[in-house]
């Protein structure tokens, strides 16, 4: 599994990954909370593990974010806060646990355990039509010739075709889902990323295509 750290203590954040590391995660560590969004957005993870109190962002607005597009990666949040009024506010935006410094390894661990273990097990974590799947725990997309593990974009427009068989989606729609929080407003992009996931379901002689249409939007259906 390959989690996202996010601490700004450099000492504390290598102590981490190495611990992590050893317990057979791979692990990608970034000392700041826009650092954090960057590589979730480029990336795919199983979870992220952000300190609540980093620059740029703080670990509670990189999870809002998250969340805000409809992205269900487990996260556990550190936080060197032991009020309740803040452990309140991590699980209110979204936070699947949290763990307060200083902390015992072996808790650390197990919470991580516990979290990814939790998400991957869910009964709807898979999407199928034709022969392709979508693994939402793993953001693979596979067909009987293989598999691709989709970048996080990538993975939120498939799953948002999906789950809207039959019906259009336009661009706009794509914008505020993926796109909103960052600013974009060059409705281009969209096109960029149906055309990465098109040249996918190709190379995976999938049975389903995204059709465009025209002035509309695009829909994903089976081919006869």
């Amino acid at each position: 599994m390959r989690l996202l750290l996010a601490e700004d203590e450099k000492a504390l954040s290598r102590a981490l990954k190495a611990i992590l590391e050893r317990d057979g995660y791979m692990v990608d560590a970034v000392y700041d909370g826009q650092a954090a969004l960057d590589c979730l957005d480029t990336g795919s993870y199983d979870g992220a593990v952000p300190d609540i109190m980093m620059p740029a962002l703080d670990g509670i607005e990189v999870l809002r974010q998250l969340r805000a597009r409809g992205d269900l990666l487990p996260v556990l949040l550190l936080t060197a806060k032991s009020e309740t009024d803040d452990k309140v506010q991590g699980l209110d935006s979204g936070a699947n646990d949290y763990l307060t410094k200083p902390f015992a390894v072996r808790e650390l661990l197990a919470r991580v355990r516990a979290m990814t273990r939790a998400h991957s097990a869910q009964t709807d974590s898979r999407l199928t039509l034709g022969n392709i799947t979508l693994d939402r725990a793993t953001f693979a997309l596979s067909s009987p010739t293989g598999s691709f593990r989709l970048a996080n974009r990538e993975f939120q427009m498939l799953e948002m075709l999906l789950c809207s068989l039959g019906h259009v989606i336009p661009e706009d729609r794509f914008m505020e889902r993926i796109w909103a929080q960052e600013g974009y407003t060059e409705t281009s992009v969209v096109r960029i990323y149906i055309s990465y996931l098109q040249k996918k379901l190709k190379a995976l002689h999938a049975s389903v295509r995204i059709r465009t249409v025209q002035k509309a939007g695009y829909v994903l259906e089976v081919e006869e």
